[in-house]
């Protein structure tokens, strides 16, 4: 998706800077503050889809509306009551977060595992306030941390999204932190979460398309509602070194002396090539993909979930 479509259709949104965001403390606050901009900033309300199916009365509060007070009620007890109803679009909401070792590079600030970390937390955020069931599972090349999807544990989820960016800022040396595969990861997740639900892959894809495609493949065919974003540093897509040095497989940590110049060109083609492998194996089964550098506005992925989100409600 080009970032000037998703700004044309966010008119009025603010949109919130990543390397901002990388300033501080807590997980829990940048994700209300991501959340409650972009809500504001599409002049919606914070609740959204309601049906027409009764889940209970509670007591009126200050600020609630009027044309949700039970007026029936009222008549009986002399109390104000609000009719709460149970959200259509309730549901899973699972976080799949690689952690793995190409995911800390960053070449403007923010390295890839704190934007993914930020995207997470504000997704499950604003899952929650939707009133979904919220989970985790953070990878590499397995499953570092899975928090099961309930409506009690956002807190859970955020904890264990603080312990991944504890984790990055350790001081491991190179070479120490594990080597990325999806496949065994998302298979155990796939078995772990056997209720249908929708589940959002956040990664760099750091492996071949069919691979990755291969990987993702057997959460859709469980049922579950899949969206992949694809998180690359902006330096990963231009490749704007200038000097002949020796670069180093993140993953791996093998070596191999480069000239940039010579291979600029051909390393741009090279990715574009494998972007548009996946967006095509994707479509294919059809799973929602997103591509993202870690200079965007975490707003523009919040816009693409909800959108797909509010499509799948409708298909509901």
């Amino acid at each position: 998706m080009v970032a000037g479509e998703q700004r044309g259709t966010m008119k009025g949104a603010q949109f919130v800077d990543p390397k901002v965001l990388a300033r501080l403390d807590s997980l829990e606050f940048v994700a209300r503050s991501v959340v409650d901009g972009f809500i504001n900033g599409l002049h919606r309300a914070p609740h959204l889809g309601f049906s027409l199916d009764f889940a209970e009365h509670r007591g009126y509060e200050p600020g609630d509306d009027l044309r949700r007070v039970d007026w029936r009620v009222y008549a009986r007890t002399d109390r104000f009551y609000v009719k709460q109803f149970e959200a259509d679009s309730n549901a899973n909401v699972v976080v799949l977060l690689d952690v793995s070792a190409s995911m800390r590079f960053g070449s403007r600030g923010i390295p890839k595992i704190d934007y993914g970390r930020y995207l997470a937390a504000s997704l499950l955020y604003f899952s929650h306030t939707q009133r979904d069931r919220v989970g985790l599972i953070t990878f590499d090349r397995g499953v570092v941390d899975y928090v099961p999807p309930s409506a009690k544990h956002l807190d859970f989820a955020l904890f264990a999204l603080d312990r991944a960016g504890r984790d990055r800022h350790a001081g491991a040396p190179p070479g120490a932190a594990r080597q990325g595969l999806l496949k065994p990861p998302l298979l155990t997740a796939t078995e772990r979460l056997r209720r249908r639900g929708i589940v959002v892959v956040v990664s760099d894809l750091y492996e071949e398309p069919e691979a990755v495609a291969e990987a993702i493949r057997p959460l859709r065919f469980r049922g579950h509602d899949v969206i992949v974003f694809h998180l690359l540093d902006p330096a990963e897509r231009e490749f704007p070194f200038e000097e002949e040095s020796s670069f180093e497989d993140i993953e791996s940590g093998e070596r191999l002396p480069v000239v940039p110049e010579a291979l600029r060109a051909e390393y741009q083609a090279l990715v574009q090539a494998h972007i548009d492998a996946l967006g095509r194996l994707f479509v294919d089964s059809r799973i929602d993909y997103a591509l993202f550098d870690t200079s965007v506005p975490l707003d523009f992925a919040l816009f693409r979930y909800l959108s797909a989100r509010e499509r799948l409600r409708r298909v509901r």
